[in-house]
């Protein structure tokens, strides 16, 4: 019985752990994610500052190339909107992590506490 019972311990226990480095990997995502976003908002408000014949360049390689200040705006408004997206799809996929991360927890404790129990048993019958 207490062999069976460490069995499953141990397993929760690794399914624990797994959902916990998986949790800290989405939100390292997000917290990469919410800086993209800050830098996106920098180049939005430095663009907005431009006068509507102003000049933008845009690095591609190690080359710089005119850019459209219509398109530049534009550009940087799609990448704000999807990168909004996906931080609002890693926050759902975060707080459904967190309710799993729970649900094992209290799995986890449970059979601690059977655990425990199964151990005084057999101290009490040997």
């Amino acid at each position: 019985m207490s062999e069976e019972i460490q069995k499953k311990l141990q397993n929760e226990l690794d399914n624990f752990k797994k959902t916990q480095k998986e949790l800290q990997k989405t939100i390292q995502t997000r917290q990469q994610l919410d800086g993209q976003l800050n830098e996106n908002d920098v180049v939005k408000q430095e663009l907005d500052r431009l006068p509507s014949d102003g000049k933008v360049y845009k690095s591609v390689g190690p080359v710089l190339i005119k850019t459209d200040l219509v398109e530049a705006k534009q550009n940087v408004s799609k990448r704000m909107d999807y990168i909004s997206k996906e931080i609002k799809r890693i926050d759902e996929l975060i707080s459904a992590l967190d309710k799993k991360h729970d649900t094992q927890r209290e799995a986890l404790q449970k059979l601690q506490h059977q655990f425990q129990q199964a151990q005084v048993k057999a101290a009490l019958h040997a």
